[in-house]
């Protein structure tokens, strides 16, 4: 089968990193709005640190589009610039609440992402990527931990549906134990 051909676990790796490439820019640019909108000194050192995690994955991210002959989508890039850069100045005009329930749920989505991606990789042969994919899930899993704990101390907490919460950590990487 070609490897061009967009249903083969190949063309759906490049494209799942390709929006994770794009996603973490998005992040990155948020959160740096984030972290300085908060008031709070340790919320602002710990949302400093989540914006630095998502850079490195970025950075990350491309290596493994590099090693897999593939580039950012340009169309993604501008738009995840557009949007990274309007939710960092929302954050300074929307309040505490509405930044950190945000973050916790794309954060939960970001996880999946992450396995998906292991997924792909195992099954296009490139098993060198798994342990990375899985460790970058399992650090958007802190992430989201910490914010759902924001949230669910805030008294709005009562008010808003909470996303899902995912399964616990350990389950990351249990489906690829024998490998």
């Amino acid at each position: 089968m070609d490897s061009t051909n967009p249903s083969t676990p190949r063309a759906q790796l490049i494209t799942t990193l390709q929006m994770a490439y794009s996603g973490e820019l998005a992040a990155g640019f948020a959160y740096r709005g984030h972290w300085h909108s908060v008031r709070d000194s340790e919320e602002r050192f710990r949302i400093k640190q989540i914006e630095d995690e998502e850079w490195h994955h970025r950075k990350l991210v491309g290596e493994m589009l590099t090693s897999l002959s593939a580039g950012p989508n340009k169309v993604r890039e501008i738009r995840a610039t557009v949007i990274g850069r309007v939710l960092g100045l929302m954050c300074h005009l929307s309040g505490w609440f509405a930044p950190m329930y945000g973050a916790g749920r794309l954060e939960s989505r970001n996880i999946v992402e992450y396995e998906t991606a292991a997924r792909y990789a195992l099954a296009c042969g490139r098993g060198d990527l798994i342990d990375c994919l899985l460790t970058m899930a399992e650090v958007e899993w802190e992430h989201e931990h910490y914010f759902r704990a924001c949230v669910l101390r805030h008294r709005w907490s009562k008010r808003f549906s909470i996303w899902p919460e995912p399964p616990p950590k350990e389950t990351i990487r249990r489906s690829f134990e024998n490998i």
